[in-house]
């Protein structure tokens, strides 16, 4: 969804004493694009836009909205960089630019992991360690990642380096534990590739146990450096409870939860269903979706690495019932082939997770010429201050 001002817009329509006077980077990270509204009024702009995207597409309920729009998101990423004096400063990349946004508060991350963060970047002074230079490719530092679990407390570090010899890093863990005792795990990745990709392929456990474990709608899961996990959990419970309220499972269903990722919503599925069957192309997440179904001894659970609309394709061809297929596609949203994959299933229900109501509306567009219809949906805020919302949507197969 566009949002509805930029920086160099006619301030003064803007109420005085509002949210962006709160951030000093305002206007130069681009990633709160609303923060001159009030919450209210975020809520309304969201609502609003909604129902236009989908308009004659489907019937929109309304938006849920947060009861605290602040420091939500339990995954924050900072990459490293040095200002005109040479200090090191850790922030995200200004909109459109590699230019890095020095951020040592942010008002929609989780303060403890903008803490640890900080702690870093005075580690990597006191240790000497070169960050990390895209122009001439040197040094060690790239980026850091923080990921905390809402409910267990568990958090993960990652330290993304552009080379696997990192002087000193026994010490160096050593050091940031002792001030920020309450990380549970310490991973190096390492990134040697001249891109900007924030994760490596290769990477090694410095201390614990690798992963951290959080807790979702009653279900645990472990969550790797690289797994996809909704970035804030008490929204995400607020979303899946009204994809678990459409689906209007009774314990007898065969579910197909398409680009399951590492099992969240199909394994909350499974404990009303009769069984769940999960797509995903990515095999970490996969071994994670497999590891977590034995976690929460889902019995009724397979996963398997697969493309998801071959493998409906291959269900639909073979004769094996589908009754309710769940679908979380990324930004891009799905594809032709997928849904008529769907649509050989003959599946009753789909529910339709969306992160871009636009690519949603092209997509219920394409749906309905497949024979289903978007019977309602609803907005779920997961991302206060920003111009993103989650759309949950039924679709049931005309008669």
């Amino acid at each position: 969804m566009k949002a509805p001002m930029k920086e160099g817009s006619n301030r003064e329509k803007q109420k005085p004493g509002q949210n962006r006077s709160m951030c000093p980077v305002f206007g130069r990270c681009g990633g709160c694009q609303l923060l001159g509204m009030s919450y209210e009024e975020q809520l309304a702009w969201k609502k609003e836009e909604l129902k236009k995207l989908l308009k004659g597409l489907c019937p929109v309920e309304g938006i849920l909205g947060m009861k605290d729009p602040f420091h939500y998101r339990n995954k924050v990423h900072a990459v490293f960089d040095r200002d005109r004096k040479g200090n090191i400063i850790s922030g995200i990349y200004q909109e459109s630019t590699h230019k890095v946004v020095h951020v040592e508060q942010c008002l929609i991350e989780d303060e403890k992991a903008d803490e640890i963060i900080g702690t870093v970047r005075g580690l990597l002074k006191s240790f000497k360690i070169r960050v990390y230079d895209e122009d001439t490719q040197f040094g060690l530092m790239r980026h850091v990642l923080v990921r905390r679990a809402f409910a267990t407390g568990e958090i993960m570090v990652v330290l993304v380096t552009a080379s696997p010899v990192f002087p000193s890093k026994n010490n160096f863990v050593k050091a940031l534990r002792e001030a920020h005792p309450e990380i549970t795990t310490v991973v190096q990745n390492i990134n040697g590739r001249g891109t900007s990709m924030v994760l490596g392929d290769k990477e090694h456990v410095l201390y614990g146990k690798g992963y951290i474990e959080d807790v979702l709608c009653g279900c645990r899961f472990r969550i790797s450096s690289k797994s996809f996990y909704q970035v804030n959990p008490v929204q995400t419970e607020v979303l899946y409870g009204k994809a678990m309220e459409y689906a209007g499972l009774t314990g007898t269903e065969t579910v197909v939860d398409a680009y399951c990722g590492i099992g969240t919503i199909g394994l909350i599925a499974a404990g009303n269903a009769g069984r769940v069957i999960g797509v995903e192309l990515n095999p970490d997440a996969v071994r994670d979706a497999i590891h977590n179904a034995k976690l929460n001894q889902m019995k009724n659970a397979r996963f398997y690495c697969n493309d998801a609309g071959r493998f409906l394709t291959e269900m639909a061809a073979s004769g094996d019932k589908v009754d309710v297929v769940l679908m979380d596609p990324p930004r891009s949203g799905s594809t032709e082939e997928f849904m008529r994959a769907v649509a050989k299933t003959g599946a009753g229900k789909v529910i339709y997770i969306s992160c871009n109501p636009e690519t949603l509306a092209r997509d219920l567009k394409f749906m309905k010429r497949l024979g289903y219809r978007a019977v309602k949906g609803v907005g779920v805020d997961m991302f206060g201050m920003t111009k993103h919302c989650e759309v949950c949507v039924k679709l049931e197969r005309g008669r």
